[in-house]
């Protein structure tokens, strides 16, 4: 299992109802499955992915997020997960708002744009990044709404998001005191699990 996708597995109960947005290949719903006998379904929009899904018996729905989550009821889940997926829809904010209506709790994982190597190809350069964890041209990138972990904790508590615990990791997916004590800018990716505020 990719690493990333291990990080968020160790963050599900057994039997949960997840529902995994932009599921792929249906990596982390097929093990979640073998592992933890949860009852999962995947959104996903490319047909290649969806034909995978389907191969490995995972439940998958072809869906294109930015058109919303309005065919799932309230509290239809225990977990809704979003794996480095948020920056490209056109509303994030509302997505996630959209997460813990439907779900108890969230895992959202994506890049920082806050990392020391951005900072410093940006202020050397005067250009858009292009490094590891954020490999594409500013024309080509399916990245719309790139943000630091600062930015995403302020959302957070504008929106009244319940921050329960975050997992900051370099490219490798591995975590070290650098990164624990200023994760903003020694750490790549970051996995959140937010719930409700007061739940």
């Amino acid at each position: 299992m990719r690493p990333d996708l291990k990080i968020i597995s160790d963050l599900i109960k057994p039997g949960a109802r997840v529902l995994d947005l932009g599921c792929g290949e249906g990596d982390l719903l097929a093990q979640l499955q073998e592992d933890k006998q949860v009852n999962g379904y995947g959104l996903e929009i490319d047909a290649r992915n969806i034909t995978v899904c389907v191969d490995k018996g995972v439940n998958v729905i072809e869906q294109d997020l930015d058109e919303g989550l309005e065919n799932f009821a309230n509290d239809s889940f225990d977990m809704v997960v979003m794996t480095e997926t948020l920056q490209s829809v056109k509303a994030p904010d509302h997505m996630l708002e959209e997460m813990l209506r439907i779900g108890e709790q969230c895992i959202v994982t994506f890049p920082n744009f806050g990392y020391w190597r951005c900072r410093l190809y940006l202020a050397t350069r005067g250009r858009m990044p292009v490094v590891k964890h954020l490999p594409h041209s500013w024309f080509n990138t399916p990245n719309i709404h790139l943000c630091t972990f600062h930015d995403f904790e302020r959302l957070c508590r504008d929106k009244g998001l319940d921050i329960i615990e975050r997992f900051v990791v370099d490219a490798a997916h591995v975590n070290g005191p650098l990164i624990n004590r200023f994760p903003n800018f020694f750490g790549t990716i970051a996995f959140y699990r937010l719930g409700r505020e007061n739940s």
